[in-house]
């Protein structure tokens, strides 16, 4: 056993603790859980914190449950939104049960016989409860009063929305979830981010007030880029956990592109890394930032973790692909989504593959043919001036013929203009 609060508090991610906990876990292996809402099919980076710490918590010799709401997912959460949801089909929830939990089976050991982790579905217990049953024996416990004091309550109240009947007895819905798993898996803690807690203390108010029994509550802080600007949010929106919805290419870039101040933190969040290594990294990263070895550190440990060692090496040499000296010989192994994936954002323009079999020169394919260039005389002043790249190799002679040879997989020709302009021309 190790202390599990104090490894949350020295890496920063420790927000609430309801008192006695700590010494609760130190007692011995204590079983605990966090929620997921089924919303999607993937998790996303906005997740990572809260499945660190179920990784932490079964680090340290305790019992992870991942609890998913497939009931609760179909209801909504008013908690830090400013607008209900929508609802999800059965259908959905279902799909996207069977999703997350094999995301989940990449980050914890639910095989192990001892403190192995569990995942366990809401609607199990709710989809037989009837309206009146949950009325009666539950919701005669907590008053309307309780309710109404909590924040996420209130905030709503005050907005423009309003809040609905069904979100409002979302507290009370996910402190049955609480009491269900205290009374039948001995489920002591509730652990979530901290715009949770006011739903997890109805729960350990729930199990005092029903049962006269004791349970314990722990957040996490809630993740701020120190810009200002949304934490797993990028132009092109979430930054997934499924390589189908976020490629482990963007996935990599999302973390090596982070600032210094974010990093510092991050590292200590995000990865397992322990105190003494992540003092050392810092110790390099500040005699020579401009190497980025934190970030790089980073974004290594948790593309890893998230997809595997293939993925992350496929990451760096797209990487050093588009920003360094990589080959030719890497981009001829990718097949075309992985290419339209790595140039997406990427202007992009289609030319005949017909033309390319008769030849064209240099000039008129970037000028004409495509608009890389706004005029052929543009065109042949950057190509004399050495500022342009036809498939990483500089272009001489603006009147170069260009042909199907310099296609790339059969279809693509890379222009680079300047250090960092990227043009894909796909052949057709």
């Amino acid at each position: 056993m190790t202390n599990f609060v104090e490894e949350l508090r020295w890496r920063g991610m420790l927000q609430d603790i309801m008192p006695g906990t700590e010494e609760k876990l130190n007692e011995g292996m204590t079983s605990g859980y966090i929620g997921f809402d089924p919303t999607a099919d993937s998790l996303h980076v906005g997740h990572l914190t809260q499945i660190m710490t179920l990784i932490h918590f079964q680090l340290a010799g305790h019992k992870p449950y991942a609890l998913v709401g497939g009931a609760t997912g179909m209801v909504g959460d008013p908690s830090g939104k400013s607008a209900e949801r929508n609802l999800q089909t059965e259908d959905m929830v279902e799909h996207n049960l069977s999703e997350l939990k094999k995301q989940l089976s990449r980050f914890l050991k639910f095989e192990d016989a001892g403190n192995g982790a569990v995942m366990i579905n809401n609607a199990d217990w709710f989809k037989d409860m009837s309206l009146f049953t949950f009325i009666r024996d539950i919701g005669k416990h907590i008053t309307v009063n309780y309710m109404m004091a909590k924040d996420s309550v209130k905030r709503r109240l005050e907005g423009e929305s309003g809040l609905s009947f069904t979100e409002f007895c979302y507290q009370l819905i996910q402190g049955y979830d609480f009491y269900y798993l205290w009374k039948h898996h001995n489920c002591l803690v509730q652990m979530g981010g901290s715009d949770q807690w006011g739903n997890i203390v109805t729960g350990t108010e729930l199990i005092r007030r029903k049962d006269s029994g004791t349970a314990y509550a722990i957040t996490t802080n809630l993740i701020k880029k120190a810009d200002g600007t949304k934490f797993g949010k990028t132009e092109s929106g979430a930054v997934w956990l499924d390589a189908g919805k976020t490629s482990p290419y963007k996935f990599y870039q999302f973390w090596l592109n982070a600032s210094d101040d974010d990093t510092k933190k991050w590292i200590r969040i995000f990865t397992l890394k322990t105190k003494e290594e992540i003092e050392a990294l810092e110790t390099t990263h500040n005699e020579a930032p401009h190497l980025r070895v934190l970030q790089k550190a980073l974004a290594e440990d948790i593309t890893v973790r998230t997809h595997s060692e293939e993925a992350l090496e496929t990451a760096i040499k797209t990487s050093d692909f588009l920003f360094g000296n990589g080959s030719l010989e890497f981009f001829n192994t990718l097949n075309e989504a992985q290419v339209l994936e790595i140039f997406e954002g990427i202007p992009q323009y289609v030319i005949s593959m017909t033309e390319l079999e008769e030849g064209i020169d240099a000039a008129t394919l970037l000028a004409e043919k495509s608009t890389v260039f706004t005029s052929k005389g543009e065109a042949k002043k950057l190509v004399q001036g050495g500022g342009v790249s036809v498939n990483k190799e500089k272009l001489a002679d603006p009147g170069s013929r260009m042909t199907t040879s310099h296609l790339l997989n059969g279809q693509f020709i890379i222009v680079q203009k300047g250090k960092k302009n990227y043009y894909l021309l796909i052949a057709k």
